[in-house]
């Protein structure tokens, strides 16, 4: 019994198999979880280092790259990068791409060991390294804690209570905090008053240090008790720290700490991150869910939570939401999800106008069927709705409808020429069945290299291939089981009746009869029409030049980010008050819903394709929402105006959130070579490069300005003798300016540090330098420090030491001009050749990154499996049909979907993206699918007797409905998409792709068929003639 006969015969496993889709379908779809990107690993580590007092040569000499040098030995190693800046080592590692989540966990446990086993060989003073693995957490909900009339201690005990309660929310994977201020008790001791106490300043860092460390007193024996001891003592508040006794230096004296010091407790002076949002101070509480989730319904369960809680919260406290995931998934979820239904409407629509009311409710049954089933198999391989996967759907929706349409098509026939239905469908099963799976097989084999691409890039758009591979098999599946099944019940089991003596011709109509025409002319000069269709090729090749390139587009989110460079060397309180007035103008523009602002390093990751900036001192971000993304980019043109009139001193960078992976810079030049000066004058001839290319914005390098530094010139001689040495030189310094941590009080769980500084008023100035005084061991007395140091000096350093794969590297940036109709691809075609020409000295070199670098990467990862996956391809069409020639003739016309590409992507004015090549490759497959068809029925009708320019014709003649049925359906399913910023390019592609390689498959297919088998021409009005 053949396949369609045993599910038309037995209804009871036709019916559990359509309930087993319909209902495992429904359930499946509600348990998907929900995200707006799909998720893919952050395969980086950063390794932190602090060497305090080091420049950042003596950090890059002595710490990074001893450090590198024990990273580069581990075999997962990708590439290093490290920044080095006066007294920090930040090294970024990159694991290479073919290492998964399942594999990073042992990974960075190597990593430690590696780091752990050179921390001895580290200089001292250097702090043991630090490895970061968390540093892909995304924290999808971004909630701003603010109170104007509130300390920063107000407000964290506030978002530690809220702390504690969201995480226990089920969902909630982590919960972090941003932008708090820590706390520290500042001893303030006069100068002049030790001074005339004759007191080392020195007796009061010791004690302070002492007074609250932790100390074991031992155990005792008594009874046949274990007792531990456990000495009383410690200053239990600010208060008791006053009254501690310092012992003086004239005989049994003593004095009061609050005699010669003043203690108080406030916030750090010189902060390392500022949050504010809409001009409050605020600290940041980041929420990251765990993994498998649908966001959308933990994003409620957290809201709950916020309502229940929220009578805890202190009057004039709000809690303001600065980036809602679920929100975000929801909208574009639903927007997804109305497209898909758009796009099956429009798909059973143009079935029910040209295959009929029957034929089109049946076969747009199946695509339901069909689309539930893929919803198991999704839940099965845990794949979640997203942009990506239902991307995927949509794209799917014409092809699923193809194996149906064939089927069904070849039922009605069979039912024209008087067949039962149970008789038609065993018969167009039969005959198509193993063509239709090796059709299907072709069709998924062209998106493998999306699913097999081992970079992020892959990772990210993997699950397109997964989702098609699911859905198109389960379409060929539902194609020869449940849709004769379905026939039978739509159309009756008895075939239509025949008039005595006539043949109905299933091809006769106004149509058919123009096509007849168009093949036959184009058959019969068969050359003229090759050359034809050659000219339009290489126009089609000439004119993808003119076609704009890009990578990946920017979000629909209505959100932008500036990033603010100051002038390297910037204080950062300087900074912060540059972006409070920049903060203040950017609340008075129109359509701007919130402005947040993060001060000394960007915001906490909330968005996947989103890395924050380091930390620097002289940098700013401010994030500013619309009101909707059609005023975005007149909101950023006016700000931007603003900003350049009003902060000339500033850089600039507006920049709007990416959809899928995203680098520093859409251009980016790297420098690499030994020594800085040589680095920094070729980075100004590629700088000035790219300031000259209209069109660019961004223009700067990473290692920024050189800065000023002064330079006590220790007289060692003279201070040998006064029993000083460096250290306490710089002590005393520090001291004096900044302060110094001289102990830590502690407070139930939290340690604040005690910071030694002077009052207000000593704070002395850089004009009174000389007169800082230090402790004289010998004299025992406090002495100027001009007796030790000969003058100052100011000098000029690097601030910044960038390194990339152990070499110094300088990284010139641009990035294209919002306000410009130009793509990044355009300005770097541009500029490209001119920066080449710069002449590069022996043992230094320029490699391109930025955007040109990604999708290089991702194409070359693309591409590594292309040629195995059309050489599996091309041997499946050779078995389909135990012959070389006849795979040709179809894989000749593939090349031809240029002249579709092209005519799309100018027409509608769309770039060639990643995604339009995923679409010209998902094309290939489409083509072949529709040629494997058509070949299939020449085979046929050859075999059946047919004289083989009468098979060659009127095979071509019964797959035209077919074929065109399943182009337009793939045609018109894609139109939802053509609107949506992600895939509006790939679906540029396919459609005009589709559309001129269908007309193509039905006229080039058979005429290159009598050229490869020299078939001579007869006229098709001659047919049955004898």
């Amino acid at each position: 019994m053949s396949v369609a006969g045993y599910f038309v015969k037995n209804s009871v496993i036709s019916w559990m198999f359509t309930l087993i889709l319909l209902i495992g379908g429904g359930v499946a779809f509600l348990g998907l979880g929900q995200l707006e990107d799909p998720p893919f690993t952050i395969k980086d580590a950063v390794v932190v280092t602090l060497y305090p007092g080091a420049t950042s040569t003596e950090v890059e000499e002595e710490v990074t790259y001893p450090v590198e040098k024990a990273i580069q030995a581990l075999p997962y190693v990708d590439k290093i990068k490290s920044l080095s800046t006066a007294g920090l080592s930040q090294i970024t590692v990159t694991m290479k791409n073919n290492y998964g989540p399942e594999e990073l966990p042992q990974i960075w446990d190597e990593l430690r060991r590696k780091v752990n086993d050179m921390a001895s060989s580290l200089p001292p003073g250097a702090q043991h390294p630090m490895v970061n693995d968390d540093f892909g957490d995304v924290f999808g909900i971004m909630l701003m804690i603010t109170g104007k009339d509130y300390s920063y201690r107000d407000l964290k005990d506030y978002v530690d209570y809220v702390k504690r309660e969201l995480e226990l929310v089920p969902g909630v994977g982590k919960v972090s905090l941003a932008g708090e201020q820590k706390e520290q008790i500042f001893v303030e001791m006069s100068l002049n008053k030790a001074a005339s106490s004759n007191l080392d300043p020195n007796l009061i860092s010791d004690l302070l240090n002492s007074q609250n460390m932790v100390s074991d007193a031992g155990n005792i024996q008594v009874s046949g008790d274990n007792l531990r001891i456990r000495t009383s003592g410690g200053s239990r508040s600010v208060e008791e720290l006053q009254e501690l006794i310092i012992p003086g230096t004239e005989g049994d004296k003593l004095l009061y700490l609050k005699d010669v010091a003043t203690v108080r407790r406030g916030y750090q002076e010189i902060p390392t991150n500022v949050l504010s949002f809409n001009q409050e101070r605020a600290i940041n509480l980041g929420i990251s869910f765990s993994s498998g989730v649908n966001v959308v319904e933990v994003g409620k369960a957290v809201d709950a939570r916020l309502a229940q809680i929220d009578s805890a919260r202190p009057a004039g406290m709000k809690i303001e939401s600065m980036y809602n995931q679920p929100v975000e998934v929801d909208k574009s979820v639903g927007s997804f999800v109305w497209n898909l239904i758009a796009a099956v409407v429009i798909v059973i629509g143009v079935l029910l106008l040209f295959m009929g009311v029957k034929s089109g409710i049946l076969i747009g049954l199946i695509l339901f069927l069909t689309c539930l089933g893929t919803f198991i198999l999704m839940l099965q391989a845990q794949i979640e709705l997203q942009r990506i996967s239902l991307g995927a759907l949509i794209i799917a929706l014409g092809m699923l409808v193809d194996n149906a349409i064939v089927v069904v098509e070849g039922i009605l026939i069979g039912r024209q020429q008087g067949k039962t239905t149970l008789e038609a469908s065993e018969a167009i099963v039969k005959q198509t069945m193993w063509p239709l799976l090796g059709a299907t097989v072709i069709a998924i084999t062209a998106f493998a290299p999306i699913g097999l691409s081992p970079d992020s890039t892959g990772e990210f758009a993997g699950s397109l291939f997964w989702v098609l591979l699911f859905s198109l098999f389960l379409s060929w599946i539902t194609a020869i089981t449940i849709t004769p099944f379905f026939a039978k019940l739509f159309f009756g089991e008895a075939g239509e009746p025949q008039v005595e003596g006539e043949a109905k011709d299933p091809y006769g109509g106004a149509f058919f009869t123009f096509y007849k025409a168009m093949l036959d002319l184009c058959m019969r000069y068969r050359y003229v029409s090759v050359i034809a269709v050659m000219i339009a090729f290489v126009a089609s090749v000439v004119g993808f030049g003119y076609v704009k390139q890009s990578f990946f587009p920017p979000s629909t989110t209505p959100i932008f980010l500036v990033d603010v460079w100051l002038p390297e060397g910037t204080d950062i309180r300087e900074t912060q008050k540059v972006l409070g007035a920049m903060e203040q103008k950017a609340t008075k523009l129109e359509n701007v819903e919130f402005v947040a602002t993060s001060v000394g390093r960007g915001f906490p990751r909330f968005m996947l394709t989103y890395s924050p900036e380091k930390n620097y001192a002289a940098y700013g971000q401010i994030a500013i929402r619309t009101s909707d993304f059609e005023t975005l980019v007149s909101v950023m043109t006016t700000f931007r105006g603003e900003m350049e009139q009003g902060f000339p001193q500033t850089q600039l960078k507006f920049k709007r959130l990416e959809v899928g992976p995203s680098t520093d810079a859409k251009i980016e030049a790297r420098i690499s070579g030994a020594d800085p000066d040589v680095l920094r004058t070729l980075g100004a001839q590629v700088q000035a490069v790219f300031a000259a290319t209209p069109g660019t914005v961004n223009v700067r390098h990473d290692w920024r300005e050189r800065v000023k530094f002064i330079a006590p010139k220790f007289n060692e001689t003279q201070a040998r003798r006064l029993g000083i040495v460096k250290s306490e030189v710089d002590k005393a310094l520090k001291f004096a300016f900044a302060g110094l941590q001289i102990g830590v009080y502690r407070e139930g769980t939290n340690l604040v540090p005690i910071v030694g500084r002077l009052p207000d008023d000593e704070r002395v100035d850089i004009e009174s330098l000389e007169s800082i005084r230090i402790w004289s061991p010998v004299l025992k007395t406090l002495v100027p420090l001009q007796q030790v140091v000969d003058g100052f000096e100011v000098k000029f350093e690097d601030p910044i030491v960038q390194r990339r794969d152990r070499k110094r590297t300088l990284t010139v940036f641009a990035d294209a001009d919002f306000e410009y109709d130009i793509l990044p691809a355009e300005l770097f075609s541009k500029m490209r050749t001119e920066v080449e020409a710069i002449e590069m000295p022996v043992g230094y070199e320029l490699v391109w990154g930025g955007e040109f670098e990604s999708s290089h990467d991702a194409q070359e990862s693309l591409f590594a499996t292309l040629p195995l996956g059309f050489l599996f391809m091309f041997l499946i069409t050779v078995f389909l049909f135990n012959s070389v020639r006849k795979p040709l003739v179809i894989w000749a016309c593939v090349p031809l979907a240029i002249i579709g590409i092209t005519l799309g992507l100018l027409v509608l004015d769309k770039p060639f993206s990643f995604m339009a090549l995923l679409g010209m490759l998902s094309l290939s497959g489409m083509l072949l699918k529709n040629g494997i068809v058509l070949l299939d029925q020449i085979n046929l009708e050859i075999n059946e007797g047919k004289e083989p320019f009468e098979a060659v014709f009127e095979s071509t003649v019964s797959r035209v409905r077919p074929v065109c049925m399943a182009a337009i359906t793939t045609i018109l399913g894609m139109l939802p998409l053509i609107t949506d910023a992600f895939f509006e390019s790939m679906a540029a592609v396919v459609m005009f792709g589709l559309g001129v390689a269908t007309i193509l498959t039905l006229i080039i297919v058979p005429v290159f068929y009598l050229i490869f088998f020299r078939i001579p021409y007869r006229s098709y009005r001659e047919f049955g003639k004898s």
